[in-house]
């Protein structure tokens, strides 16, 4: 298939921030689409999507190829963590199989469905007092007073860390992604190193006590991992990457989610009515929003061959990245899927979580925290509304994900 002509810049922060008629596009135009001048490939499709993320012997996880990659030897950004921490080796997000199994089989003990079920009653508790801080006021920011620390005191939590130091962990959270997220000049780079570091000493002596005096925790049994089988137990290295990976996703997809959750019931007060007159669609509305705005809109892949999709051919090593925000919008798969409709059919069929092997660790806690927020919210606020316009674009600029800027609402307390 040519590509056909593309009238919007990928890398404009309008279309970063509301992409769909950009994914329009694609999808009529360029479904496998080469970014100019940046050699990576956006596969926005549904199927081909599903294709991309269940074949990793073709679109490999690891980054690091033969011309390197993010954490190869060379990278300065690496190379000042390995001189003064720890360099980032691959660990479950960044490994395929069959190294993925070994991290993904320890995770798989902390993140069940059990083990949500029995946080229900913490992670309500946690809603209730997020709520009861503001609820007086009529009015919040709901961004910064609801969204980033509710996901931020749970994860903390199940990483046996202090919740009373959520703003810490979140610029934790913010230096740890900022590189995957945009370009960094050399001074914002330095930065966020220094705050990675900090990070990773402050977590390198947790790990020291919990080897020690082991905790009901997820660090403990990280740390501790060995004792349950003949595996080696996990170097500092691996348990500082997976931790990474637990701060960032424990932060900015769940606070996503809760964010274009709540903007969607005040975008279409057609849908909040419906909730509001059925508490059964709880779930079909948490799966339509999934769909409609997909918290994680693409990660990248890496070709471990010269390999052809929908006509395009993409040279070895190029990064390829799956559009999850793309091929939920896909009219293939979705009907008319432009409109937010919590009555959906096959909503639950969305990629938001990705698919197969690397399926999110933290789907079933992400659904849970969103259930409590929304039924909290609807049960103890009336006339929810926007309490000032959005600024335009509405999301700071992110290759991957949908950062909210900020969503003021304005409501009277039942």
């Amino acid at each position: 298939m040519n590509q056909g002509p593309i009238s919007r810049d990928f890398l404009d922060p309008a279309t970063l921030s509301d992409p769909y008629a950009f994914y329009q596009e694609l999808h009529a135009h360029a479904p496998v689409y080469e970014v100019p001048g940046l050699g990576f490939y956006l596969v926005t499709r549904y199927e081909d999507v599903r294709h991309v993320l269940s074949h990793p012997e073709l679109f490999s996880n690891n980054p690091v190829g033969r011309s390197g990659g993010p954490n190869a030897d060379g990278n300065p950004y690496q190379q000042t963590l390995r001189e003064r921490g720890w360099a980032h080796v691959e660990t479950l997000q960044r490994t395929d199989p069959p190294e993925h199994r070994r991290y993904r089989q320890l995770l798989n003990r902390v993140f069940t469905r059990k083990r949500v079920d029995e946080m229900l009653g913490g992670i309500e508790d946690v809603a209730n007092e997020l709520i009861d801080g503001w609820i007086g006021d009529g009015r919040c920011d709901f961004v910064s007073q609801y969204a980033m620390p509710m996901p931020g005191i749970i994860i903390a939590e199940q990483l046996g860390l202090a919740r009373d130091e959520i703003q810490t962990f979140k610029r934790w959270a913010d230096a740890m992604i900022a590189p995957a997220i945009r370009p960094l000049d050399e001074d914002e780079l330095r930065k966020v190193v220094e705050i990675e570091l900090e990070a990773q000493h402050y977590l390198a002596s947790v790990f020291e006590d919990r080897r020690a005096e082991p905790r009901d925790d997820l660090i403990s049994a990280l740390v501790n991992a060995h004792t349950d089988g003949d595996d080696e137990p996990l170097s500092v290295a691996e348990l500082q990457n997976l931790l990474h990976q637990l701060i960032t996703g424990g932060f900015e997809t769940t606070m996503s989610a809760l964010n274009h959750g709540l903007w969607q019931l005040l975008r279409f007060p057609d849908q909040l009515a419906l909730l509001r007159e059925d508490a059964g669609l709880m779930d079909a509305f948490i799966e339509e929003s999934l769909r409609f705005e997909s918290p994680v809109q693409g990660l990248a892949r890496r070709a471990t061959q010269d390999v052809e999709l929908q006509g395009v051919k993409i040279p070895t090593d190029a990064m390829v990245i799956p559009r999850y925000g793309a091929a939920n919008r896909d009219a293939e798969k979705f009907s008319d899927p432009d409109r937010f409709d919590i009555r959906r059919e096959n909503a639950a069929q969305h990629l938001a979580f990705g698919l197969g092997t690397h399926f999110c660790v933290g789907a079933s806690l992400a659904r849970q925290e969103m259930k409590s927020t929304f039924r909290l919210l609807l049960e103890r606020l009336e006339e929810i509304e926007l309490d000032a316009p959005l600024d335009e674009p509405v999301h700071d600029p992110s290759l991957f994900f949908l950062p909210m800027k900020k969503l003021p609402i304005r409501f009277r307390a039942r």
